[in-house]
């Protein structure tokens, strides 16, 4: 266990050394000892110990309470105040910092132990509950979010649905065959949007249920690949194709078949979406060495910089998407589905030019966890 780092603030030198000594003989770390309150700040900005003990009464401009009330302002640091003496007024000064000890000297190791030890506890308490209120404030603002979205995102295709039916029962005399069947691609592009969308959700609530596991078998990763071209070309534009490539032994590996169709199927399906009409969609498999690597590279729109800073927290999309349908969720779920895979991502893009995704994952990944556990045992 790392012993908590104590800076002792005291100008009385053999007071200080008492101080010293008596901390190390309790086990803690006295990485500094100061004689002012000005270098009492400069040490806490410097070593950012645990905890400050400070002396009220220091020479110099800077007294105790005063530096005190700096350290807890600009660095959050909790401070023990030690004193021999303090009038009324200086007091009320020191309780308005929200000290987190007051030692009167002279003092006995039990005395200064405990008080350390009830600062140091309640220091724990307080970063615990402030973490989770920032969690819960996260979580509420980001439950807000993915309503707004959601509701926005299904009210588009379904606009689109009732309008293109409409058309249909009222102009259907009218309407040329073309004109029918460009109300009908309409109506089966928005089902797909919206039947990505609900799945986008559904995985989002496993995920945050914990019901989202890692379960691999064996799988032929080039036959398994090869199904999925062909299952998303056929759901894909007709101009749009897919160009599989394979390398390596892949027949044998075990990887989880469910997170894998999901991370691709993420990857694969916003390369088609954000390329142009017409263009290739570049899917390459390789196994060498016990690593599987999947690349899949577009010529479409890219992804601006400023973007790919923030790429998989949940609901982000880049602001040259235009009028193409999303919901930000996908690249978020690709992460969360690597990272119980134990997998990594890179992504290279471009804006105009194109994005080239890479995935790696252990080919033999329910060995690899095997083998983990059994060291760790």
């Amino acid at each position: 266990m790392v012993a908590e780092r104590i800076l002792v603030v005291e100008d009385e030198r053999v007071v200080a050394r008492d101080i010293e000594k008596r901390l190390k003989k309790l086990g803690y770390i006295v990485p500094a000892s100061v004689a002012s309150g000005e270098a009492a700040v400069e040490k806490v900005a410097e070593l950012r110990p645990d905890l400050v003990l400070m002396d009220i009464r220091l020479k110099g401009q800077m007294d105790g309470v005063e530096a005190a009330e700096q350290i807890r302002s600009d660095f959050d640091t909790p401070v023990i105040y030690l004193t021999a003496y303090a009038d009324d007024a200086t007091l009320q000064r020191a309780k308005a910092t929200e000290p987190f000890g007051y030692i009167v000297k002279p003092f006995d190791e039990r005395d200064l132990q405990v008080a350390i030890e009830v600062a140091l506890r309640r220091r724990l308490s307080e970063t615990a509950i402030r973490v989770a209120l920032e969690k819960e404030k996260e979580l509420s603002e980001l439950k807000s979010r993915f309503w707004s979205m959601a509701a926005h995102e299904l009210r588009s295709p379904m606009t689109s649905i009732l309008s293109c039916a409409q058309l249909l029962e009222q102009e259907h005399h009218r309407l040329t065959e073309d004109r029918r069947r460009e109300f009908l691609y309409m109506i089966q592009q928005s089902v797909r949007s919206m039947d990505q969308l609900l799945n986008d959700l559904l995985a989002v609530g496993r995920v945050e249920s914990g019901s989202l596991k890692f379960e691999p078998a064996s799988l032929n990763l080039e036959e398994f690949c090869q199904r999925l071209v062909e299952q998303l070309q056929f759901s894909a534009e007709p101009d749009h194709h897919i160009v599989f490539n394979c390398q390596g032994q892949c027949e044998q590996a075990y990887l989880d078949p469910k997170l894998l169709r999901h991370i691709l199927t993420n990857l694969i399906s916003n390369a088609i979406k954000y390329s142009p009409h017409r263009s290739p969609v570049y899917f390459n498999l390789t196994c060498v060495e016990g690593e599987v690597t999947f690349q899949i590279r577009d010529t479409g729109i890219g992804i601006p910089p400023d973007t790919q800073k923030h790429l998989f927290q949940p609901f982000q999309r880049a602001n040259n998407v235009g009028q193409i349908p999303g919901t930000g969720l996908g690249l978020t779920m690709v992460k969360r589905c690597l990272d119980l895979h134990g997998g990594r991502i890179e992504i290279e893009s471009e804006v105009d030019v194109g994005t080239t995704v890479i995935v790696r994952l252990s080919q033999h990944q329910q060995v690899d966890r095997q083998l983990e556990r059994t060291m760790l045992s």
